[in-house]
């Protein structure tokens, strides 16, 4: 973990609540797909904790919606505003374990980290597949950018765009483990559906954001973890629903 300043070097809207922002520091500290920063916006007392979605040298792409006080305001920062960043946070995605085929599953703003990995499964040479999920046509983003790197179906639950249904319908391919990132229910669904090992990322309301104040502590069949600090990647193994 590190803390620094970071440069908003672009920061625009992807669809009509999710936006995309780039920031140049310190990276140095996020060395595997699924970390996450915690940024910290005047005023509000908590920092907010965003997936890291790519790493280029000393930028970092993270993807977040418009959801409460601290995103909206996030949303109207500029093009050279400064912010205090806790980056390198969380666990990550393992990597060794995938096989060959492995297969990405996500959903809303789950999907962001699993580009960063997808890119990095690609580099080692695996053959890669990935099932997003989404709404509507108007929610889909990304697609382009994930089409490069792996064999991509996009869902859509009112049948707006690309596939009808859940990601859970688009499951049924060959592949050797699986990676998850979304909304709790679908992770559950995810979970009963795969037939391989895997690694699920998990959301919860988080304090400190590097495992002081136990604030998002969970069970699993090894005792209690901190999500923010022992996750936010859990193996299926060790899940409790």
């Amino acid at each position: 973990m590190k803390n620094g300043i970071f440069t908003i070097t672009e920061n625009k809207p992807l669809t009509h609540n999710i936006m995309l922002m780039r920031l140049r520091g310190d990276a140095s500290a996020c060395t595997r797909p699924g970390q996450f920063i915690n940024i910290k916006i005047e005023g509000l007392f908590l920092r907010r904790p965003i997936s890291v979605c790519d790493i280029k040298g000393d930028e970092i792409t993270i993807i977040y919606k418009i959801v409460g006080a601290g995103t909206n305001r996030m949303s109207n920062m500029k093009v050279g505003d400064e912010l205090d960043v806790l980056s390198g946070l969380g666990n990550g995605y393992d990597t060794s374990l995938s096989g060959d085929r492995p297969l990405l599953v996500g959903a809303g703003v789950g999907v962001p980290p699993l580009y960063l990995l997808a890119k990095k499964l690609t580099a080692e040479g695996k053959k890669v597949s990935a099932v997003l999920g989404f709404h509507d046509k108007s929610d889909v983003f990304f697609e382009k950018e994930f089409a490069e790197f792996c064999d991509l179906t996009v869902a859509t639950s009112n049948g707006s765009h690309g596939k009808k249904g859940r990601v859970t319908d688009y499951m049924d391919t060959d592949y050797t483990y699986v990676y998850v990132c979304g909304p709790a229910a679908m992770l559950r669904s995810v979970y009963d559906k795969s037939k391989t090992s895997g690694q699920f990322s998990f959301e919860e309301r988080m304090g400190c954001g590097f495992g002081a104040c136990m604030g998002c502590s969970c069970k699993t069949k090894y005792g209690y973890k901190r999500i923010c600090k022992d996750g936010p990647v859990l193996c299926k193994e060790e899940i409790i629903w």
